[in-house]
């Protein structure tokens, strides 16, 4: 399964992929923000399953999921970030987020939501 990671923070990255690391066959590519997440689906996607921060510099994690989704409305996309309103939540769902983890999280609440998230896209039994 190929992963998209898409974070400023190097650290959260590595936890994520520490978190991943418990689903065999997990291939996790890394971008800084979202115009690296962009090239990254250009050059190295399709991808299973993409982890978004929203907060970002250059561009914002909910900027390029709107980007996404204008020509990819299936790949499976939880938004990971410290933005726990309601209002961005529901604004994050209706840009076209599958799930939404707020930060801080426990590994465990991460890989639950990833496997939510991929048993209703279809790619977990």
């Amino acid at each position: 399964m190929k992963i998209l990671l898409v974070d400023d923070s190097r650290t959260m990255r590595n936890i994520w992929k520490k978190v991943l690391s418990a689903m065999p066959g997990t291939e996790c590519f890394e971008a800084g923000d979202g115009l690296e997440g962009l090239n990254a689906i250009t050059e190295q996607g399709p991808f299973d399953l993409m982890l978004v921060d929203w907060n970002m510099p250059n561009m914002d994690g909910y900027t390029m999921i709107t980007k996404v989704r204008t020509s990819d409305k299936t790949t499976p996309i939880i938004m990971v970030t410290t933005e726990a309103e309601k209002p961005r939540i529901i604004e994050a769902l209706k840009a076209g987020v599958n799930n939404y983890v707020v930060k801080p999280f426990t590994p465990d609440v991460l890989l639950q939501k990833i496997e939510e998230t991929l048993k209703k896209a279809g790619q977990l039994t």
